[in-house]
């Protein structure tokens, strides 16, 4: 038993590095962005706190959709089924289209009306713009997430890996040069940041393409690409599964983002510690999130092959290996709580307010390493509905209303609202756990 979980731990380490550290470049990133953004400015930072934040959400939607991708491609290839596998492609690229539209026209109602979101009024002349050009960047988000999630099926994560960290480092020296106005450049600041990150998103799409198109890599795939059409069937299937993974990651991302909110209603020092500590979370959440699709990838190459045993075992070798991720993450970060705040901002009463904030996020890194874990293995069985009404029980029912308890009604302001996340996040992992266990026995 001892020997086969550790060729799981190995296959799902070999599969899930080169997707941590194409993320490890997301995370970099956002450590750029915030600290050359935060010694710009305050009130800079604090602006793109809420606007990221609220673009996350969407981002995040989006990618729980292309999510539904990859347990198709993944039985496909467990198959060997390899000329259905594009035009399965083609499908998820049309249907990925259609979302980028109708989150564009959301997103742009919210920027309509984002006076009315009771945030600090010295802050929205910085909002608006930045707000925009994100916008414009949400189409190229999913076009790549379409591409990336098939590559991931069909178990080559390395090309989303050099993509991934390529555009990101093209959109940190973009941020350098943009941001403080180097090489002639006029200083844009948070403006800057916005107008890098759209080049980086559609210089990853732009290549990503060219490499299945024009490279030998992907010519099986891409016959089937070619030689099919979009068809009913397979979009219907697609947003069967899609739609409710979406909602299930877009329900846990908004217990993050409408908390932003409630944090922007206790000020502009609240928000930019708030900003930090998302930063800060990226690190252990795009550990597990890189590990959690692995899991999703293997589970659904055994369930193609209909191997209900090995469809467990990698489960459970997943989330022993993000138990090992939350422990080693934990330590230097709350050794260091004093002095993370200091990193991103020039602000004292910032870094105090990130060092109170350090101790609900230790707390929840189990309950997350549980719930993105085992939400990836209900997905590698294409089992995704329950998700949905899950979620919604654990962040609607339990974390946002938390939230508000602790921060306002109780009075612990930001420290209360960050507490309630392990709540929500705890609740979601016990209930992920509970039903894979359910349909895995049940099939076996």
């Amino acid at each position: 038993m001892n020997r086969t979980y550790i060729q799981h731990y190995k296959s799902l380490f070999t599969l899930g590095i080169p997707i941590v550290i194409g993320q490890v470049g997301v995370i970099i990133l956002g450590f750029a962005d915030t600290l050359m953004i935060g010694h710009h400015s305050t009130n800079e930072l604090a602006a793109a706190s809420f606007v990221n934040n609220m673009f996350t959400l969407a981002i995040i939607f989006a990618t729980g959709f292309s999510y539904g991708l990859t347990p198709i491609v993944g039985s496909l290839f467990g198959r060997g089924e390899t000329s259905v596998v594009g035009r399965m492609l083609k499908n998820s690229i049309f249907a990925n289209v259609l979302l980028a539209v109708l989150l564009t026209f959301i997103m742009w109602v919210l920027y309509l009306n984002i006076h009315r979101l009771g945030q600090p009024e010295e802050l929205l002349p910085l909002m608006r713009p930045y707000f925009i050009v994100l916008l414009i960047s949400l189409l190229f988000v999913l076009l790549f997430n379409a591409f990336k999630q098939f590559a991931d099926g069909i178990t080559d994560t390395r090309v989303s890996m050099w993509l991934l960290l390529g555009g990101n480092v093209m959109n940190i020296i973009g941020n350098y040069i943009l941001i403080y106005g180097k090489f002639g450049i006029p200083e844009m600041g948070l403006l800057g940041a916005g107008i890098s990150t759209l080049a980086s998103r559609i210089m990853m799409v732009i290549v990503f393409a060219l490499i299945f198109f024009c490279t030998k890599r992907y010519h099986i795939y891409k016959e089937g690409f070619v030689h099919s059409k979009i068809n009913r069937a397979d979009f219907i299937y697609l947003n069967k599964l899609g739609w409710p993974i979406a909602l299930q990651m877009g329900m846990e991302t908004a217990s993050f983002s409408l908390s932003a909110i409630m944090v922007g209603w206790i000020g502009t020092t609240a928000l930019a510690a708030h900003q930090i500590m998302l930063a800060i979370s990226q690190v252990c959440f795009m550990m597990y999130y890189g590990m959690g699709a692995a899991v999703a990838v293997r589970v659904s190459n055994f369930n193609g092959q209909n191997d209900r045993v090995n469809v467990r075992r990698t489960a459970y070798s997943g989330f022993h290996i993000m138990l090992g991720i939350a422990l080693i993450g934990a330590l230097p970060i709350f050794l260091l709580r004093h002095q993370l705040g200091g990193w991103f901002s020039d602000s004292q009463a910032v870094s105090v307010t990130v060092a109170q904030l350090i101790i609900p996020f230790i707390v929840y890194q189990f309950g997350d390493g549980l719930q993105i874990n085992f939400a990836n293995a209900l997905r590698g069985i294409a089992d995704v509905k329950p998700m949905m009404y899950i979620a919604f029980i654990a962040y609607f029912l339990i974390s946002l209303p938390a939230g508000y308890f602790f921060g306002f009604v109780m009075d612990w302001g930001i420290v209360g609202i960050w507490m309630a996340f392990p709540f929500g996040l705890t609740t979601a992992g016990i209930m992920y756990y509970l039903r894979f266990r359910s349909r895995t026995l049940e099939k076996h």
